[in-house]
């Protein structure tokens, strides 16, 4: 069981010498999240429990799975991690493909010297970084594409009001990996029976009319979102999202002219972080444009 704080950066470091992984692990453990492996095997099935990892620091001379062939296994799910490897020897054309090919960040030959190898890591823990900027950027860009599409087609061929509330609920719900989206619409602070909602998930009774959140959200005005608690904490909206099985839940007032006209409604099942300013604000963004073209089918 890992009990270093989660907030920390997490590195794996797979060495199938023990003291060498001993070494690495005290190494790092003040600045990082440090997982062990003593084999390319036992860190692929690590990093199939844990998931992703900011930096992978590699022993290259293991028996039955080399470093470099270890670390090639990892790019095609993990393609942001930072691969760093440790050799002895002059495994040069091991290195220089590995290197070249973009599965390798940097290596380091033994023995190293520890505050090179911290200054190493921690370059590459801001690699890391900046590539999950940029392919979380990339990735808002996408989600803002397909959200527009789908309000401007609501715009210019809408057949019915519950089909348009769908339509924009589809892409809402893909582009942001909920898992249930709804689309409600609302006439003097109350909810009306006309809604649209899309799900991959089996079909199962979802109705915002029970919600305990979204009162708070139609006298606010104001986006709210909540995020499952710890065990610790007990209260009657968590009480309703375990019944529920939602783990978080976005609730987005759509408005025009100063009134709340729809709910815009995101749940996830599955755990998850909390969402980031920047998507929570294009999910806003996008609501209240969902919300004019809404206006046009009325």
């Amino acid at each position: 069981m890992n009990l270093e704080q989660p907030n920390k950066p997490k590195i794996l470091v797979v060495d199938d010498e023990p003291d060498n992984l001993d070494l690495l692990y005290r190494t790092f453990r003040r600045n990082f999240q440090v997982f062990r492996a003593e084999s390319g095997a036992e860190a692929l099935s690590i990093l199939a429990i844990e998931g992703e990892v900011a930096v992978i620091i590699s022993d290259q001379r293991m028996p039955q799975m080399k470093g470099t062939e270890f670390l090639s296994q990892t790019v095609p799910q993990f393609p942001d991690t930072v691969r760093i490897i440790l050799t002895g020897f002059t495994d040069v054309e091991d290195l220089v493909e590995a290197i070249n090919s973009g599965q390798v960040y940097k290596y380091i030959t033994k023995p190293w010297e520890a505050r090179h190898l911290i200054e190493v890591v921690q370059g590459a823990t801001e690699t890391y970084e900046l590539l999950k900027q940029r392919a979380e950027a990339i990735d808002l860009a996408k989600a803002q594409k397909a959200v527009l599409a789908g309000i401007l087609h609501v715009a210019q061929d809408a057949d019915g009001l519950v089909s348009c509330l769908r339509a924009i609920a589809k892409p809402f719900a893909e582009s942001f990996a909920a898992d249930y989206c709804i689309l409600q619409l609302v006439e003097d602070n109350q909810l009306v029976a006309e809604q649209g909602s899309y799900t991959k998930l089996e079909k199962k009774e979802n109705c915002l009319g029970k919600d305990p959140l979204v009162p708070k959200v139609l006298t606010n005005k104001e986006l709210l979102i909540w995020v499952n608690p710890s065990s610790a904490q007990s209260s009657d909206v968590a009480e309703y999202y375990q019944q529920t099985g939602i783990k978080m839940h976005l609730l987005v007032p759509v408005l025009y002219r100063g009134q709340v006209i729809a709910i815009l409604s995101l749940q996830w099942q599955e755990k998850t972080r909390q969402l980031p300013e920047e998507q929570l604000q294009l999910i806003d963004l996008l609501a209240q444009q969902a919300g004019l073209a809404l206006t046009m089918t009325k």
